[in-house]
């Protein structure tokens, strides 16, 4: 199911084989969670993917990424308890070369597809990447078009034998997964890299945040290296379809972290927001 030039679809559509995002990555996306045909966290994905456009000069407004995200949500929703709803925004075409046209005429078009309830809270593996974060690039606190990284970590990662890719910035630090951000329970606070550390902000990375709060939980933004991350009590992944993944190895490190007091306060927190 597709929504694109303000209508839903099935599809096929035409496309512009100029447009920027399809030639040079010129764009930036977003992916959220539908249940029953609602946007979990809909504010929060809208604004960031609206913010994300005015930031690289070729703004949509918010009430057209709504629209989107919601028509397809609810058409989703007759037929599919949970549906990955990714939306995605373009430049639009232009003239050959990299300078941007004077005058962007954006492309916005989302896609839905459904997600098995097993997804959510599932126990993952991650294999530490050679490929490093560049947290100087302005990209890293955006979701661009530009995943090859991420693509390569995570084929390498799968071949290892495990789940997911682990990414360090060009300084060593701890940054994120390839495709979610990263939590350590570490001398018994919760503690998750830095944005400036070359990170995402995830919605789910705040949310986490909030609720440790709330729930009392000690929390920390701060930079750690590896050996830090090996040496934790607990460590666990958040993105948007994923909710809250315990992670049961790092490489050759075993974890116990679906059982740590931290993360079950957290999941049984969550794990309402996600059940169909």
């Amino acid at each position: 199911m597709l929504w694109f030039d303000g209508r839903l679809t099935e599809g096929p559509v035409s496309f512009d084989l100029a447009d920027r995002g399809l030639t040079l990555g010129d764009g930036v996306f977003d992916t959220a969670l539908a249940r029953r045909g609602r946007i979990l966290f809909e504010a929060a994905h809208v604004a960031r993917l609206a913010a994300a456009t005015a930031t690289l000069g070729f703004p949509m407004a918010p009430a057209h990424i709504a629209a989107a995200m919601i028509s397809l949500a609810a058409e989703m929703g007759r037929v599919h308890p949970l549906a990955a709803i990714r939306t995605t925004v373009t430049r639009g075409s232009g003239p050959r070369g990299l300078s941007p046209p004077a005058e962007p005429r954006p492309v916005l078009w989302a896609s839905a597809a459904p997600v098995g309830d097993a997804l959510a809270f599932a126990p993952l593996t991650l294999h530490a990447t050679g490929i490093r974060r560049n947290e100087t690039s302005p990209a890293a606190s955006l979701k661009t078009l530009g995943y090859l990284d991420a693509v390569l970590a995570a084929g390498a990662a799968r071949a290892a034998g495990f789940d997911e890719a682990l990414f360090r910035n060009t300084q060593g630090r701890v940054a994120c997964a390839g495709t979610a951000n990263l939590f350590a329970v570490l001398d018994a606070a919760l503690v998750t890299p830095p944005l400036s550390d070359g990170v995402l902000p995830g919605i789910l990375r705040a949310e986490i945040l909030s609720r440790a709060q709330r729930l009392g939980l000690p929390t920390a933004e701060r930079s750690f290296d590896l050996d830090a991350l090996h040496a934790a009590e607990a460590v666990f992944l958040t993105n948007s379809l994923r909710g809250l993944a315990p992670v049961t190895a790092i490489d050759a490190t075993a974890f116990a972290s679906a059982g740590h007091p931290l993360v079950t306060a957290l999941v049984d927190d969550l794990r309402g927001d996600f059940t169909p």
